[in-house]
C-alpha cells in the first residue's frame, strides 16, 4: 500500500509536468487543452515500468499552464534579459525554456513566493539534468527574473 503524496509533494509535481507539458506543446501539434486533459487524464498518478508516477496538484498545474501560455511574450523577454548578450532564450536547450517559461508563470502570477519559486524549479532543472551544470544556471536566471518580476520581494 503506497501513502498518499503531501501538498508539497504534489505541487512539486505539478510544476514538473507543467515543464513537461510545455517541452510537449512546444514539439507537438497539441494546444493547452489537448496538452492539459492528456497529463491530467493519463500522466498523474499513472504506472510506467512498475513505478508509479507522482500525483499532481492539478490546480497548479493548469494555472502554471494556462499563465505561461498567456504571459509567454513577457516570460521570454524577462528571460532574454536574464540571459547572456547573444544568447536569446530560442537558443537554449527546450527543456530549459520550458522551465523558465513555467517558472515565469509562478513569477508573474504573484501567488508563489518568488524564492519558493526559485527553488522547485532549480529541483526541476536537478530532476532533468542530474549531471549537469544547468541547476546552478536555473538558479542565477530565475533570481535574476524573479528580481526584475517582483523586486518588492527582495
Amino acid at each position: 500500500m503506497t501513502k498518499a503524496p503531501n501538498k508539497r509533494q504534489m505541487k512539486s509535481a505539478a510544476r514538473l509536468y507543467a515543464v513537461q507539458a510545455l517541452f510537449q506543446m512546444e514539439h507537438s501539434a497539441l494546444n493547452l487543452d489537448q496538452v492539459r486533459k492528456e497529463f491530467t487524464d493519463h500522466r498523474f498518478g499513472m504506472e510506467l515500468a512498475g513505478d508509479e508516477l507522482a500525483e499532481g496538484d492539478a490546480i497548479l498545474f493548469a494555472d502554471v499552464l494556462e499563465g505561461a501560455v498567456t504571459n509567454q511574450a513577457q516570460i521570454d523577454q524577462m528571460t532574454d534579459r536574464a540571459l547572456a548578450a547573444n544568447w536569446p532564450i530560442d537558443r537554449i536547450d527546450p527543456t530549459l525554456r520550458a522551465l523558465f517559461r513555467a517558472a515565469g508563470a509562478e513569477l508573474v502570477g504573484k501567488d508563489t513566493p518568488p524564492k519558493v519559486a526559485i527553488t522547485e524549479y532549480v529541483d526541476v532543472a536537478r530532476a532533468f539534468f542530474p549531471e549537469g551544470r544547468e541547476p546552478k544556471f536555473v538558479n542565477a536566471v530565475l533570481d535574476h527574473m524573479a528580481r526584475e518580476a517582483r523586486p518588492e520581494a527582495f
